[in-house]
């Protein structure tokens, strides 16, 4: 027994090692293109419906929280059956370092929107620059597993949340402060997918 755990453990540790080693294609092009539409459609909810955020912060953190968990569950169902098809045996393992990429600047997202939210609503303005900011290193530590040229988009989270955050009162909880940084950035993300796939396509 002790031989063929030995031996699970070693097959176990070369597919991490070949997981590692992999570009990960999970993530689709259609999908994330449909995410942008996701954060104009926000956009648009929030300018007719919310159209004073600084007064009614539940409201807004409604609209974006819950259109953060629609692309994030869209994403998740995507890349599923894609991983699936694309990386066969590999998949759990190609989605498990995918989630654990992003997983840490999730969760920081998470907790900071939490805290700002229940204890100091009043620099409840600056929410949005640091979903920016803590998305683009969620990118970044993604990058060593996807196309090169999605530094891009990191680069583009960090600079619209910068921006977002010099603002330094409540324009930045504007629609549009949110919406256009998502929607180009998600666009730019699909872009960069597509155009690697098919030079990878042409290369074969």
């Amino acid at each position: 027994m002790t031989d063929l755990h030995k031996a699970l453990g070693d097959i176990s540790s070369m597919r991490r090692q070949m997981a590692r080693s992999t570009e990960f294609r999970g993530y689709g092009p259609a999908t994330l293109a449909t995410t942008a539409a996701f954060a104009v459609l926000a956009s648009v909810a929030q300018s007719r419906w919310v159209p004073r955020p600084a007064e009614h912060v539940g409201a807004y953190l409604s609209i974006w929280i819950w259109t953060a968990m629609a692309s994030a569950a869209l994403i998740g169902i995507q890349m599923q059956t894609r991983s699936r098809r694309l990386h066969s045996g590999l998949a759990d393992e190609m989605i498990r370092m995918a989630v654990e990429q992003f997983l840490p600047a999730a969760l920081a997202g998470a907790l900071i929107t939490l805290v700002l939210a229940r204890y100091v609503t009043q620099v409840a303005w600056i929410l949005p620059g640091l979903w920016q900011v803590i998305f683009s290193l969620g990118v970044f530590s993604s990058c060593r597993f996807l196309p090169r040229p999605m530094v891009a988009a990191g680069i583009w989270y960090m600079a619209t949340g910068l921006i977002c955050i010099s603002f330094g009162d409540a324009r930045a909880l504007s629609p549009w402060a949110m919406g256009v940084p998502y929607a180009f950035g998600q666009l730019l993300v699909a872009g960069i997918l597509y155009f690697t796939a098919n030079e990878e396509r042409n290369e074969d």
